[in-house]
């Protein structure tokens, strides 16, 4: 992680896309305040570690990219707008994620997301 990750709500963000999607877990972990929590449609992730562990070795899927569409900064967290691409690069969902960031580390995620069929 580098200072230009951090020090940016926007670019903060970006590094999360990136490091997930490229499968650096390490450098994703980095990005996280310990006690990171996302909420989802189909469940809650309590933890940077639980959060870090589905998405290395229990996400259904892995070969997949997010394509930001969208980003708005907003005082202490940013709300993005994109696409859930698989390996083939056709849409699996679209999805809305706001973010809450505190000490230049992503707190909370809440994550909206539709498939591509509705």
């Amino acid at each position: 992680m580098t200072v230009s990750e951090t020090d940016d709500p926007a670019r903060l963000v970006r590094a999360y896309y990136d490091a997930l999607d490229a499968g650096e877990y390490d450098r994703l972990a980095a990005l996280l305040d310990p006690g990171f929590v996302q909420r989802r449609p189909d469940r809650t992730f309590e933890g940077r570690d639980r959060f870090v562990a589905f998405m290395r070795d229990e996400r259904p899927m892995t070969d997949t990219t997010h394509a930001v569409d969208a980003v708005f900064p907003k005082g202490p967290g940013v709300a993005v707008r994109g696409r859930l691409l698989d390996a083939e690069g056709d849409e699996v969902f679209a999805f809305v994620d706001v973010f809450s960031i505190s000490d230049e580390r992503l707190t909370e995620l809440e994550t909206y997301a539709a498939s591509g069929e509705e």
